[in-house]
């Protein structure tokens, strides 16, 4: 088996997590928390949130479509020499790992005096990986195993986009629609003007052409 960017996050995330669910602890030191944040400097929540999660459906359900979109983008998408060839490796984990930034710095201005919001999960850096791949293959079909009927990427994105951004508005619940949201946005973001810098993709060329074809 290959050693891939996405296999190595994935083997530490499912470690991480798996310990945390038998050490409280664990959570408590690596959840996202704004007031930890704001007044003792623990920057390092911005990542290490992702690495735990609620309980095993949501990281089993994070993980898998971390693996499947990924281990595709790892070896089909970035290594192309139009998009960021032998760098692919390097441009994959900033990718990540900015997803898990960026898609919590809204909380952190919202929630950083808040003693009751705590969040933890990959999902926004997933977001990332996962619009990433649907810029650069809109075409590339999405299918659930509770909706076994295949869905464009494209319009996957667009549904995904604009169900996340009105949960969000509205509030409430245990998910957080706002990291989805956002880490999907970085991921749109990152793909545009990286891969213009460093590669020879005409990113909105390609998306249109994929979607007509």
């Amino acid at each position: 088996m290959e050693i891939t960017v996405t296999l190595i996050i994935t083997i530490i995330t499912v470690a991480v997590s798996l310990w945390g669910f038998s050490n409280s602890k664990v959570i408590d030191n690596f959840i996202f928390f704004g007031p930890a944040i704001s007044r003792n400097n623990q920057y390092y929540r911005f990542i290490t949130h992702g690495l735990i999660h609620a309980d095993l459906m949501h990281l089993a359900f994070n993980m898998i479509a971390l693996y499947s979109f990924g281990m595709a983008l790892e070896t089909y998408f970035f290594p192309d020499q139009r998009v960021f060839g032998a760098d692919a490796p390097l441009y994959f984990a900033g990718l990540y790992i900015g997803g898990l930034i960026i898609a919590s710095i809204p909380d952190y201005f919202k929630h950083k005096d808040d003693y009751h919001f705590r969040s933890l999960g990959a999902s926004g850096a997933v977001s990332s990986v996962i619009f990433a791949g649907i810029l650069l293959y809109p075409a590339m079909p999405i299918r659930f195993i509770f909706f076994p009927v295949d869905i464009p990427g494209w319009i996957f994105g667009g549904l995904y986009l604009i169900i996340s951004a009105y949960l969000d508005r509205q509030g409430g619940g245990r998910i957080n629609h706002g990291a989805h949201l956002w880490g999907a946005i970085f991921g749109i973001v990152f793909i545009i003007v990286f891969v213009s810098l460093k590669g020879q993709l005409n990113v909105f060329e390609n998306f249109i052409n994929q979607i007509r074809g």
